[in-house]
């Protein structure tokens, strides 16, 4: 795993697919799909190799099993991460929780 440096000095853990795909037990189309639908995100490529915050993919990962379990549709899973994530964005600029 790497880790990427911000300019806060926090450190965040970098996964690769191939990782992800051994972590998670998904096929590599599933992260493909995920990627380009929007569900999980990559931080930064290196060559051909895209990378992914190792913290927000398991967030997310579990939170998409949870809900498609569930029988929500895709598009909702997405609605409902990028809103949490909003809430959590908007919360970090206020000084709140």
């Amino acid at each position: 795993m790497r880790e990427k440096l911000y300019n806060m000095g926090m450190k965040q853990k970098l996964i690769s697919a191939q990782e992800i795909i051994k972590k998670y037990s998904i096929t590599y189309q599933t992260v493909n799909h995920y990627t380009n639908f929007g569900l999980i995100n990559v931080i930064t490529k290196k060559s051909n190799v895209r990378l992914y915050d190792e913290e927000e993919v398991d967030r997310r990962l579990t939170k998409i099993i949870q809900l498609a379990g569930a029988g929500f549709p895709l598009r909702l899973i997405r609605k409902t991460l990028n809103d949490e994530l909003a809430v959590k964005v908007n919360n970090a600029g206020t000084g709140g929780a």
